[in-house]
């Protein structure tokens, strides 16, 4: 298929190479900074970059918006399509609803619509990943798309998903959960061992066996452990204590001391 990307982040940067090489061209790279669309590019075959949203001249027939949700309405009302066009976001969030009310909104020629979310966490600049076991899930508005977007996604992952709006709100929040709140947490971590001149390094035998038990296990939850998980009060005072003059980290142990108490009442 021909495929123009509007957008070159994060999610394009390992897109766009995974795309191409499953067969498909990429035609084009808009992006609003030229040299984010020359840094995509210089991965690809022959795609053109561009910042100009105007593509009705275009030979794509599917144009994949990959770029933040907050985007999403300014692109679309600025976005000039070729007939035929397939409009596909990649977001985790943004309903396929939302999706349509825009090309009904801005569009002049009918549009169909989609949605092609990679359940992922991706950083542009680094080496495109394999898709191979990342999950594709997949929304469309009519069953042609439908088809055609489960197909392009079976060429590049072993794991592809029909998956609802609502359902991937759901699982849009919990990979905030999973991902982007343990990283930050790792983060704190980091902080706290550098401030006393330690060295993080010693954490990560740690967070490595953590994460594989929790990955091993039916749910994390069994394989909890940890002062709160054994009612340790003592040491959790401790710990308050040494937090007493950084009160947002002490609230932040105080709120996840209690959420793991009340799991685990008997």
């Amino acid at each position: 298929m021909e495929i123009t990307f509007i957008g070159a982040g994060n999610v394009a940067w390992h897109l766009a190479p995974a795309l191409e090489n499953a067969g498909h061209h990429v035609n084009e790279v808009v992006s609003r900074q030229l040299s984010h669309a020359r840094q995509l590019v210089s991965l690809l075959y022959d795609a053109r970059p561009r910042s100009d949203l105007n593509v009705a001249n275009s030979s794509s027939r599917l144009f994949l918006l990959t770029v933040p949700d907050d985007a999403l309405p300014d692109v679309c009302s600025r976005l000039v399509l070729p007939e035929n066009a397939i409009v596909v976001h990649t977001s985790g969030s943004y309903s396929l609803e939302d999706l349509n009310q825009l090309m009904q909104l801005y569009s002049d020629l009918p549009v169909q619509t989609g949605v092609f979310y990679p359940l992922q966490t991706f950083s542009r600049g680094q080496n495109p990943l394999d898709f191979e076991e990342i999950p594709l899930c997949i929304e469309a508005s009519n069953p042609e798309t439908e088809a055609s977007l489960v197909a392009m996604g079976q060429e590049i992952s072993s794991i592809v998903y029909l998956v609802s709006s609502a359902e991937r709100r759901v699982l849009h929040l919990s990979a905030v959960f999973a991902c982007n709140f343990t990283n930050h947490l790792l983060a704190i971590a980091n902080d706290l061992t550098e401030a006393h001149d330690l060295e993080f390094d010693l954490l990560r035998p740690l967070i490595r066996e953590t994460f594989r038990k929790a990955l091993a296990a039916p749910n994390p939850a069994d394989v909890q452990t940890g002062p709160a998980r054994r009612g340790d009060n003592k040491t959790i005072r401790t710990h308050l204590a040494m937090l007493n003059q950084q009160p947002q980290l002490m609230e932040m142990y105080e709120q996840i001391t209690e959420s793991i108490r009340g799991k685990y009442k008997k």
